[in-house]
């Protein structure tokens, strides 16, 4: 489970975005919960100023709720009181996933980057790059399907390759 901020066009109505002061960002956080291969199975939009730990309660109700996930890997924005809430509630285990306290610069951390490289593959459809939709809900739609592109994209490498057939068109004269 992980969430990202992105900003908000001037479509985005003040109601439904909000500042995320950590990242100084004003716009909607994104929350996604993705199974072992990347592949996304929940996701929820909110205003941006939700804190992850807040906004994470419904990410892991809907994937309660929807799916046979019951163990969740998450960074340190999600620990605290959230992780005591998932296992009374949903009987749910979020293992929170910490840095070494050696580390300096990147490192890539075990069961976080899934999460992580799915965001960035969601980043890559150029509609999700920022939030234009005025109701989280499109928004929200609009993330499945790049998810659901991304997955036939991935099935479609299975097969063998073809080469498109070479056309020629022929001038007048």
């Amino acid at each position: 489970m992980d969430s990202q901020s992105v900003k908000a066009a001037d479509t985005v109505g003040s109601d439904s975005r909000g500042y995320d002061a950590g990242k100084k960002i004003n716009g909607r956080k994104r929350f996604i919960v993705t199974d072992t291969l990347g592949l996304q199975m929940v996701v929820c939009v909110m205003s941006a100023s939700w804190q992850d730990r807040d906004g994470a309660k419904t990410s892991l109700l809907s994937t309660y709720l929807f799916t046979p996930i019951r163990h969740v890997f998450a960074d340190q924005g999600f620990a605290g009181r959230l992780v005591d809430w998932a296992e009374q509630m949903l009987d749910t285990t979020v293992e929170i996933v910490r840095k070494p306290a050696d580390q300096h610069g990147f490192v890539v951390h075990p069961k976080r980057w899934v999460v992580v490289r799915s965001l960035a593959w969601l980043t890559a459809h150029r509609r999700l790059a920022r939030d234009y939709e005025r109701d989280p809900a499109v928004s929200e739609a609009s993330i499945r399907w790049a998810a659901i592109n991304t997955m036939i994209r991935r099935l479609d490498r299975g097969r063998p390759a073809t080469r498109q057939r070479r056309r020629t068109f022929s001038t007048p004269g």
